[in-house]
């Protein structure tokens, strides 16, 4: 952890204000105890300077000594007590809450005396904590209900149409429509699957990127190209703007879910006879690319979350998707220490702008 300049300050005049408690304390016993060294022998050399008066005045010294030690034992009993014990308790008790699940638990700081301890610099750190805990309690929470909702629906509609396949007398046309739907079922849950396990995976940093220097445009190019039979059947117009040779290097085969999710979505909420986008230029030290479409747009409030898990702005296409890849894409940009952002409004279509740093010499690098 690194301090701030405050925060040394602070620390030396505690230490500074500690040295000179323990010197005003040694100096007060050291002279308590030489003081009656000296009187003791004073009185006794009225009398006579023999060993025996001498060994007399240490041994009552030295008892004075084991008295003050006695006191200062007892005063750091109590200060350890108040200053250390109180609110080491108060903690432990909080983190058992912690263990047991209750994450709303928040320790109230001390006053300013514990300072010098440290003891609200922890209690601050721990409350973050507990903040972070309480929130990742939630988010798994809502994660868990919404695989539950998300499986259990297409497991529902193929128990239906299964149910409905045996029934007599089936024409052929409803017999091939439920197998579709039962098809289309299945494929939806198993993409389902594969985007939770995918976005565990990444979450976990279980995928180690494998970084590679590519001709991006040429990528971009072959992602687009396996959408053309959607784009013909819903002569969805394409306009592309690419800028030639823009070389990065991040792992191709991360980044090809990004620009499959984008393009997948900029199709899918596009009308028939629409128009999508793909533009890619650059500056100083990223390649920036864009896909815009002419579909329904978002509004803001659904724009401030549509990179969170499960969540889908338009119910109207829910069976299309599962609301995990927009969630993908994001943590996969993060992964590249790159960016990403929409900029969309209801019957104005959305543009998402992705930012992946690339090399600064635009020339291809070959790992060593």
């Amino acid at each position: 952890m690194v301090m701030s300049k405050k925060e040394r300050e602070k620390r030396l005049l505690v230490g500074v204000r500690r040295y000179v408690s323990f010197f005003m304390l040694m100096a007060f016993i050291i002279t308590c105890c030489m003081n009656l060294f000296l009187r003791l022998l004073e009185r006794n050399l009225e009398v006579s300077f023999t060993a025996h008066n001498i060994r007399q005045a240490a041994i009552l010294t030295f008892g004075n000594v084991v008295l003050l030690s006695l006191i200062c034992t007892l005063i750091d009993g109590l200060r350890r007590r108040y200053m250390v014990e109180r609110p080491v308790k108060r903690i432990i008790g909080a983190a058992e809450k912690i263990m047991n699940g209750e994450f709303s638990t928040r320790i109230e700081p001390f006053g300013s005396i514990y300072d010098a301890d440290g003891f609200n610099t922890i209690i601050q750190y721990f409350n973050k904590m507990a903040e972070e805990l309480s929130g990742t309690e939630t988010l798994r929470t809502d994660f868990i209900a919404n695989v539950s909702h998300e499986l259990k629906t297409p497991l529902a509609v193929m128990q239906n149409y299964g149910t409905m396949l045996q029934q007599p007398g089936l024409s052929e046309e409803k017999r091939l429509e439920y197998a579709k739907a039962i098809t289309e079922s299945s494929r939806r849950q198993a993409d389902l699957i594969t985007n939770i396990l995918k976005l565990n995976r990444l979450e976990n940093q279980q995928i180690y990127p494998e970084r590679k220097t590519y001709n991006l445009g040429e990528q971009l190019c072959e992602c687009l190209l396996n959408f053309e039979s959607t784009w013909e059947q819903k002569d969805i117009e394409i306009e592309t703007d690419i800028a030639e040779e823009v070389f990065v290097k991040s792992d191709a085969e991360l980044l090809t879910l990004v620009w499959n999710n984008l393009f997948s979505n900029a199709l899918k909420f596009t009308e028939p006879g629409g128009r999508v986008s793909l533009k890619m230029k650059t500056d100083k030290d990223f390649a920036i690319v864009e896909v815009s479409d002419t579909g329904c747009g978002i509004s803001p409030e659904v724009g401030r979350h549509i990179f969170e898990k499960f969540y889908q702005g338009d119910t109207s296409h829910a069976t299309q998707g599962n609301g995990l890849g927009l969630a993908l894409v994001k943590r996969v940009v993060d992964i590249e220490h790159g960016d990403i952002a929409v900029r969309s409004g209801i019957g104005e279509g959305s543009t998402f702008t992705v930012k992946i740093r690339r090399n600064a010499d635009g020339e291809i690098q070959t790992d060593s």
